[in-house]
């Protein structure tokens, strides 16, 4: 069968150019690795919805008799269901399904005439099973990992064992956006690709909805299959997708040992909890001979009430023992702090010395969304304000917020002023110049991801910029 298989992108309008989802743009790895475990029998074709792509072309040229968009994301909700909607009034024939993080989660946002079917859950196993199905004229209610869309509503199908092997995952098709490569970028790093070594998350983050979907199990892959991808991957520069990557610090320690051994010579950035990296110094040091030179770090909180409020499970004392570990081993920090829509000035002000004493040159703002899935979002469901999904991108409140709207952009929007001063960009870019590394990452950094990174960072100090999204018709 021939098979599209769609990664919606966020259009970039007034209000929605703030944010993580404007400074990151990563490499569709999710449908990569659906379409490796499609391509032996099927034909697949990968459309990016990046600027300049073509779906209406793809749909004609290609023809697809079924196509995938992934949605893993809650602000990718309303692109999904505008393109599933624009595959079936092109070609009715074709079957759509959506998968990901937040179709598994919330499939009723995806009940509608133009979307036949979500899948729930890992998708490298069901996907195969449903084209199987799809091929044969098979009953589809047979099929695990399912919910279809009947004209008596949803059906769901029996739940599919999640994948216990990751060793046994065909790798990711990456040569369906090799073009695209030098779109990938995570802030000014461009040619970005990405790699994933393990799945899930024991904790419970009450704003995090990772360890839901993969049913509060962790799963790794070894180091000599993690070595595998990684040497098939043509760029130099991979984003660890794992969200603890120091999880098991002896596959972590065995990972780099391999590296190292093998002479690649890559640089990756990762991520890890604090509280890993405060009890493993020797493992920090280890990575960054290996090449992980960049940490992203979730801080969250400034103090022992904040944390224990989400349910992080850590301590203040681990993330200043873990930026000292970072800073020893000369790891670039990436650090992100939750603001919570309750916070008054005297609270933005404590965040803002705290950044400041901490020098936190690359801090990363986020405010408190209860994503659909999390326990905070059935905590305050009630007080929820919006359910426009475009402002649940972790720069917009949809809850109600203590100080007036206005009044509380002014103040995140002062976090960014106040951090990414002009003097503290100035000396950035001067270190930066003057690091090999960094020359080489400045040789590869296209204008237009420099130019986009600089408004992301211009609409990130304008209040305007936020309000202007919750003024927009639903």
């Amino acid at each position: 069968m021939r098979v599209l298989l769609v990664q919606p992108r966020p259009r970039r309008r007034p209000g929605f150019r703030a944010g993580f989802r404007t400074m990151a743009v990563v490499e569709p790895l999710g449908l990569e690795m659906v379409a490796g475990a499609l391509s032996a029998e099927h034909q697949v074709q990968l459309v990016d919805m990046l600027p300049g792509a073509d779906l209406e072309a793809a749909l004609e040229r290609f023809a697809p008799d079924v196509c995938g968009l992934s949605c893993s994301f809650t602000v990718d909700v309303p692109e999904t269901l505008l393109l599933a909607q624009a595959v079936k009034a092109r070609r009715p024939q074709t079957f759509v399904f959506v998968g990901g993080h937040h179709a598994s989660l919330c499939p009723d946002d995806f009940q509608v005439p133009w979307v036949d079917a979500v899948v729930f859950g890992e998708g490298e196993s069901t996907a195969p099973d449903l084209l199987h199905a799809l091929e044969r004229g098979d009953d589809l209610a047979e099929v695990p990992g399912l919910i279809l869309n009947t004209s008596d509503g949803q059906l769901t199908t029996p739940p599919r064992e999640i994948i216990g092997d990751l060793d046994s995952l065909p790798f990711p098709a990456r040569s369906l956006v090799r073009d695209s490569l030098k779109s990938y970028h995570l802030g000014l790093r461009s040619e970005l690709s990405s790699v994933e070594t393990s799945r899930g998350c024991p904790y419970r983050c009450t704003f995090c909805s990772v360890w839901h979907f993969y049913q509060s199990q962790v799963r790794a892959k070894s180091p000599e299959r993690v070595l595998a991808e990684i040497e098939a991957i043509e760029g130099r520069h991979l984003f660890v997708t794992d969200d603890n990557f120091l999880a098991d610090i002896s596959r972590a320690e065995r990972i780099a040992e391999l590296l190292l051994e093998r002479g690649i010579k890559k640089r990756f950035i990762y991520q890890a909890r604090t509280d890993s990296i405060a009890r493993h110094p020797e493992t920090v040091t280890k990575l960054r001979e290996a090449g992980f030179a960049t940490a992203f770090v979730g801080l969250e909180k400034i103090d022992a009430e904040g944390l224990r409020s989400i349910h992080k499970g850590n301590t203040v004392e681990n993330n200043e023992a873990a930026l000292r570990v970072l800073r020893r081993a000369g790891v670039n920090v990436f650090g992100t702090l939750i603001v919570d829509p309750d916070y008054d000035e005297s609270d933005f002000r404590r965040l803002r010395e705290y950044v400041r004493s901490h020098a936190l040159v690359n801090a990363w703002f986020t405010i408190l969304t209860p994503l659909p899935g999390t326990i905070l979002y059935d905590k305050v469901r009630e007080t929820i304000t919006t359910r426009k999904w475009e402002l649940y991108d972790l720069a917009h409140a949809v809850v109600p917020t203590r100080l007036e709207l206005d009044r509380f952009y002014s103040e995140f929007a002062r976090l960014y002023k106040s951090t990414y001063a002009p003097r503290a960009i100035a000396r950035w870019l001067w270190h930066s110049v003057r690091r090999a590394d960094s020359r080489r990452t400045a040789r590869t950094l296209s204008p237009a991801i420099l130019w986009r990174c600089l408004e992301t960072f211009r609409c990130m100090t304008d209040p305007r910029e936020y309000l202007a999204a919750h003024a927009q018709r639903e």
